[in-house]
């Protein structure tokens, strides 16, 4: 808030890189979180053959491998454009969030497969109390690492760390129902256990599917209607334009590039400049993940006095004035 600050295309690529490391710190962060969990929960299977357990166990070490393909992301996209990838490599994010999917969903095959066989050969369990105390640090540190990745992916703007966010959360309750098995098995009903496993891996299918939708928008090219709303509103508030003709968004990675065409009066370029300016300006104040922006300056039709039959004016004379850098 006090610091003083610009739009200059230098600001733009220490917000990129700066967005950038915050994604590799959250990753390692998290990294290392899910494995310490996961060894924890892997001793306690061993010495409990808790199949609810292992199915929340693989569950938990797909999650932490998620993370390497995301960490390769953020650090291919502080990769400056090449003549081959003229936009960078901003989507390199969504291609983990495919890798993500992927293990993801081989995870809720393993859990179910090994579910279904303890039904089919049920098996004593043992130390039902450290079963149960597994499931909880299970949870806590699901949690934690949800409340980490969703905190630092909704600043830096990344969908797939978001999701990888929200999938940690949920992951948390499903080590929760790993609890509720044992205290079936301490009732007396010993098939709560690969029940509770089966649970699990219907909960991983649900999850998936939301973070399917998630990805393919971004891949897709999908924006956010709020995004493209609070665009407009900067565009239109600018002194000088009259209407917003045209407007495109999209997301490269975890940052926003896009196109604007702006009708204004008939002018001199120089005004015309000033206007794209400010209006350039004002972009990005409301869309602070805002990247790289093209917005060209069209001037208004003429208006026909009345009575008049002669040929109309041509209705786009497009002006002189037309920036394409980036912004911060």
């Amino acid at each position: 808030m006090f610091v003083p600050h610009s739009h200059d295309a230098a600001d733009s690529i220490d917000d990129a890189l700066e967005a950038s490391e915050q994604g590799v710190r959250a990753v390692k962060i998290s990294l290392f979180m899910l494995l310490g969990t996961t060894i924890l929960q892997f001793i306690v299977v061993l010495i409990s053959g808790s199949v609810a357990l292992l199915a929340d166990t693989i569950h938990n070490f797909s999650d932490a491998l998620t993370a390497v393909p995301l960490w390769i992301a953020f650090i291919l996209a502080r990769r400056a454009r090449t003549r081959r990838y003229t936009y960078g490599f901003g989507r390199a994010e969504d291609l983990a969030g495919l890798f993500i999917v992927a293990v993801v969903a081989l995870s809720a095959i393993i859990a179910g497969w090994q579910s279904i066989d303890r039904l089919i050969h049920p098996q004593v369990l043992n130390n039902l109390g450290w079963v149960a105390a597994a499931g909880l640090v299970g949870f806590a540190g699901n949690e934690a690492v949800a409340i980490y990745r969703i905190t630092i992916g909704q600043k830096i703007g990344s969908a797939a760390l978001v999701a990888d966010g929200v999938h940690a959360r949920i992951d948390g309750f499903t080590s929760l129902a790993v609890v509720a098995g044992v205290i079936g098995v301490w009732l007396g009903f010993p098939l709560a256990d690969p029940i509770v496993g089966l649970l699990i891996a219907a909960a991983i299918i649900v999850l998936l599917w939301g973070t399917v939708r998630s990805i393919g928008r971004r891949l897709m090219d999908g924006i956010e209607p709020e995004l493209l709303d609070r665009a407009e509103s900067a565009l239109t508030g600018t002194p000088g334009v009259h209407s917003v003709q045209a407007l495109q968004l999209r997301w490269i990675g975890h940052r926003l590039q896009g196109n604007a065409s702006l009708e204004v009066s008939d002018m001199p370029v120089t005004a015309a400049e000033e206007i794209i300016r400010e209006a350039e300006h004002r972009l990005g104040h409301a869309l602070p993940n805002l990247d790289l922006m093209s917005v060209r300056a069209v001037t208004k039709p003429a208006e026909q006095n009345a009575g008049e039959q002669n040929e109309p004016e041509p209705r786009h004379g497009e002006l002189a004035a037309h920036h394409d850098r980036p912004h911060g």
